[in-house]
């Protein structure tokens, strides 16, 4: 997803301080203006949208004839949905041979057995990210095993998208369903992270800095589907169940903290923001991070954020990640 603050919530909320702090005098109607003014940078950095222009084409599209049915969750306050920030994305399968279904009410077993893939981006526990039970768990207990059951006993595939807080906290219930531990706050590695940028969060994993791992993933079909290089855009660490596959490994020198200001780094060494594992007959993909799978444009500038920015492979991952899901791979 990236690291972005609502910033129009706290234009209000300073505005709303000024005015209550010296309402009666000429000079708080200037201050509050000059404080408008100052923060619409900030304001125009909180805007994300899905980029109009990203390339969703597929030359070869995997499916030709019989389309697998994919429940794309729209049920639990989701930041990213399939035609809201994940749409690139949405087309893009949709391109490659999938049936996508947007999935308006919870998870049940009589609801999922009918679709051979669910996908479930940063699902949050209130409507806004800034409210204060964002983080409380999205999915009741009964859907949390619902999904488990689907994907262990049924052959279902689960893609799972939990971004940095409050997202973690939101999908913990869900993960630990499939021994998945999420770290719930946000990594950092200044030792690999994209060098035009200041902020040590986003963070790249390829086959030179060795982070990204040899899996089926990032091999692909065919040498044209190989991937090498990863960017991420500021997320949490994740901790698969033994004979899982950290894909995206997160190195020696990645740092969680639970806020980005925190004063207290807690080693994320030998965990990861994507991992892969066979879970019963069903197979399972966790990401740690959002803005990887989307193609967006951010801030006032529209710089690109994910798999429009050049020089990486994050379009090839998303139709990786896909195909293994769906035993292509």
């Amino acid at each position: 997803m990236g690291f972005f603050i609502d910033a129009t919530r706290i234009c209000l909320a300073k505005l709303e301080h000024f005015r209550e702090v010296d309402s009666n005098t000429m000079n708080s109607r200037y201050a509050m203006l000059i404080f408008a003014l100052l923060l619409l940078p900030l304001v125009a950095t909180a805007q994300q949208m899905a980029d109009p222009e990203f390339d969703v084409r597929v030359e070869h599209p995997a499916f030709k004839k019989s389309y697998p049915r994919l429940l794309f969750d729209e049920a639990h306050n989701n930041f990213h949905t399939a035609t809201g920030r994940y749409k690139p994305f949405a087309d893009l399968i949709v391109n490659d041979g999938y049936h996508l279904v947007r999935g308006r009410k919870p998870f049940t077993k009589e609801g999922l057995d009918t679709f051979k893939i669910l996908v479930i981006a940063n699902a949050l526990g209130a409507e806004d990210m800034d409210d204060d039970a964002a983080d409380s768990p999205a999915f009741k207990d009964e859907e949390c095993d619902a999904v488990r059951d689907w994907v262990r006993d049924g052959g279902g595939a689960l893609l799972l998208i939990a971004d940095h807080a409050p997202f973690g906290g939101a999908a913990e219930n869900l993960a630990k369903r499939f021994g998945v531990e999420m770290s719930k706050g946000f990594t950092f590695d200044t030792e690999n992270s994209l060098k035009d940028s200041t902020n040590p969060s986003l963070l790249v994993f390829s086959t030179e800095n060795k982070l990204l791992l040899d899996h089926p993933i990032s091999r692909g079909r065919n040498d044209a589907e190989k991937i090498n290089r990863v960017f991420t855009f500021t997320g949490q660490s994740l901790k698969g169940p033994e004979g899982s596959a950290g894909f995206l490994k997160l190195s020696d020198t990645a740092k969680d903290r639970v806020t980005p200001d925190s004063k207290t780094d807690v080693s994320a060494a030998g965990r990861a923001q994507g991992i892969a594992f066979k879970f019963g007959k069903g197979r399972v993909v966790v990401l740690g991070e959002a803005g990887m799978l989307s193609a967006q444009l951010a801030g006032s500038d529209k710089r690109p954020m994910g798999m429009n920015v050049p020089g990486s492979d994050n379009r090839q991952l998303a139709l990786n990640i896909m195909h293994w899901l769906s035993g292509l791979l």
